[in-house]
């Protein structure tokens, strides 16, 4: 049963570590799969600079995610005591499962570009491969898990969005205003 909008919930915001790295990973998830999707369309220098600029992102995307998932398993936020039993699972759920997609999909970009024989590239830092070149076909396994899994990933974000805008909005809870 949603809470109703007159009463508070136990916690009115989620903590200052926990927002900053919601909107952290938002942000660089967005910009990850735009360059991804996009970085085909312009000429070679401008399509280096998308693939470069990927790269990057994807080992701030590493950064984040391990502060993240360290800061929940020790202080981060808890889940309002005022939601229903089904709230709590579908919220735990959801985090659980992107979480996992994330942490999956970071490995999966690190494993096809030093699979490739590549370095990674961190403000154009090389970070070289510890892996010797995979066979073509392993490459290209990993490049389709890769595009497929960030699109799963952007499709549940959405979902996980408009359920807080759903409960904003519709519900009336005040989810939303926890995490802003």
């Amino acid at each position: 049963m949603p809470v109703p909008s007159s009463i508070p919930t136990d916690s009115p915001r989620y903590d200052t570590p926990t927002i900053v790295l919601h909107w952290m990973t938002a942000l660089l998830v967005i910009f990850q799969f735009v360059l991804g999707e996009t970085w085909s369309l312009p000429t070679k220098p401008i399509h280096h600079l998308m693939v470069v600029a990927h790269l990057t992102a994807g080992i701030c995307l590493t950064a984040v995610m391990m502060f993240r998932v360290g800061w929940r398993l020790t202080k981060g936020r808890n889940l309002s005591k005022l939601l229903s039993p089904l709230d709590r699972m579908c919220a735990l759920g959801m985090e659980s499962v992107l979480y996992i997609l994330l942490l999956t999909e970071i490995g999966l970009g690190y494993l096809w570009r030093w699979g490739g024989g590549q370095a990674m590239s961190f403000f154009n830092i090389a970070f070289l491969s510890p892996f010797p070149r995979f066979p073509t076909k392993t490459l290209q396994w990993i490049q389709s898990l890769h595009h497929w899994n960030a699109w799963l990933i952007v499709g549940l974000a959405v979902g996980h969005g408009s359920a807080a805008l759903f409960h904003q909005f519709v519900l009336k809870d005040r989810v939303l205003e926890r995490m802003l």
